[in-house]
């Protein structure tokens, strides 16, 4: 079992909770996200994380001043890193950092098979490597921005949309293939949507799920399709991803159970797939535009 996500990477960076989110969008392979942060540390090198064909990618929610990294037994660099920063660090080279001030950041974990998968879904060859300088952090939009959206799913899982985090993940991990491991498909896909049996089987599957959620992956396999490849052409033919397609539709089921006067918002919320009252107050407005309780004092009118 890998030490490089979870629990037990926490504790490899001295800290008792490390909430993470796992995905296998790829089917093959896991890829996951931990957030780890400590105010006081003690001052001492971070745990030897087994070594794996594997890498982390680091991204700064803290500003961590003279930050000494280590490499295979030996001190790489000194440097200042700053909020927004990322770094990517190889499991197979022993990486260690000297914690001696407060630090806050989120660790992605991506294994070779992950990188693998996604080179097979865009028809890449595979990736040898992925280029990164060790001795400072880079300022990657991209890695910064996926980072910020998976922030509210790792402080509040039961709001959490697992194919949004599908997404979220998947997307990363095309980006760090593609700019530090040089990904270039060796050609584009037939560009295109769905299929009308295929558009029929996806939305049967997610109605289907509207309460507990369903993993990406399962949809798109069930299509016959490549996670990334179905993502792509759902978003063509119905004209948004699939995860806020599955919003939309509890959406539309609130507003039938709304008009049952007897239920109240709570229950509303649990019958529609929502984690409690404020996650469809918020889902319903940014959809429909009022609250879910002007909604329902409208029908009176």
């Amino acid at each position: 079992m890998t030490e490089a996500y979870g629990q037990r990477f926490g504790e490899r960076l001295r800290v008792e909770n490390a909430p993470a989110i796992v995905t296998r969008a790829l089917r093959t392979a896991d890829m996951a996200v931990t957030e780890v942060k400590c105010d006081n540390p003690l001052p001492e090198m971070s745990g030897s994380i087994q070594q794996e064909d594997a890498f982390l990618v680091g991204l700064q929610l803290r500003d961590f001043p003279n930050r000494e990294y280590w490499e295979d037994g030996r001190r790489a660099s000194v440097c200042d890193l700053r909020v927004g920063d990322s770094c990517l660090y190889d499991l197979k080279r022993e990486p260690r950092v000297f914690l001696d001030k407060p630090y806050h950041s989120l660790a992605f974990y991506l294994p070779r098979a992950a990188l693998d998968a996604i080179a097979d879904e865009a028809n890449a060859p595979r990736i040898r490597d992925l280029s990164y300088e060790p001795r400072a952090g880079v300022n990657d939009v991209t890695i910064s921005s996926l980072g910020s959206l998976l922030l509210p799913a790792l402080r509040h899982p039961d709001q959490a949309n697992l194919l949004f985090l599908d997404h979220v993940l998947l997307a990363l991990g095309v980006h760090v293939a593609q700019t530090y491991g040089g990904m270039r498909p060796m050609s584009q896909p037939a560009r295109g949507g769905l299929a009308p049996w295929q558009v029929r089987r996806a939305t049967e599957i997610l109605r289907a799920n509207l309460k507990g959620g369903v993993a990406l992956r399962e949809v798109a396999r069930e299509c016959g399709l490549s996670v990334s490849y179905f993502s792509h052409a759902f978003r063509r033919t119905l004209g948004v991803a699939p995860h806020q397609w599955l919003i939309e539709q509890r959406v539309v089921l609130s507003k039938e159970k709304l008009r049952d006067n007897g239920l109240s918002l709570s229950d509303v919320a649990a019958d529609c797939g929502f984690s409690d009252q404020s996650h469809l107050s918020r889902a319903f407005r940014q959809t429909v535009g009022v609250s879910p309780g002007a909604w329902r004092q409208s029908l009176k009118r």
